[in-house]
């Protein structure tokens, strides 16, 4: 589990971007970090420092409405990062718990994500159910998977 030490922060757009390419363009046809829906209003960047200052995990969290409920409110996370020696330490639940608590307190029935196959596990044990089959992400080339935790 992550030390009682690291603290999520508020992080600017910019600053996320190292740690997405590290993480989340590498093996893909792309590296740009960068999202659409980065600088749209209401959108935040969540991040984690280590004790020398580097971002060591990030979150965003755009609202964007849920597929199968479009006129509730929902926020969608995305870049989900955790930089690789810090993995399996706790730090994306504590990105996600505070994700959570954001979108609570902005009044959202929905969070939602399109979760690589590959992290399917880490969002199943973390409250959030998979919906629908299995698809390709046109970006990263990756199989994904919609998934959605209902707040209220």
């Amino acid at each position: 589990m992550a030390t009682p030490n690291f603290q999520v922060a508020i992080v600017s757009t910019a600053e996320t971007y190292a740690l997405r390419t590290a993480v989340l363009r590498a093996d893909t046809p792309t590296s740009d970090p960068k999202y659409a829906e980065d600088s749209k209003p209401g959108t935040v960047h969540l991040g984690i420092f280590d004790q020398n200052k580097n971002l060591i995990a990030t979150s965003t969290w755009v609202i964007n409405p849920w597929l199968h409920d479009p006129s509730a409110a929902a926020i969608q996370l995305r870049g989900m990062a955790v930089a690789t020696n810090y993995q399996k330490s706790g730090l994306g639940k504590l990105l996600l718990d505070t994700g959570i608590v954001h979108a609570k307190a902005h009044d959202a029935k929905y969070v939602w994500a399109k979760a690589r196959d590959s992290a399917l596990d880490f969002y199943l044990r973390n409250s959030f159910v998979s919906v629908g089959d299995s698809f390709t992400e046109g970006v990263t080339q990756m199989p994904h998977h919609l998934v959605v935790q209902k707040l209220f």
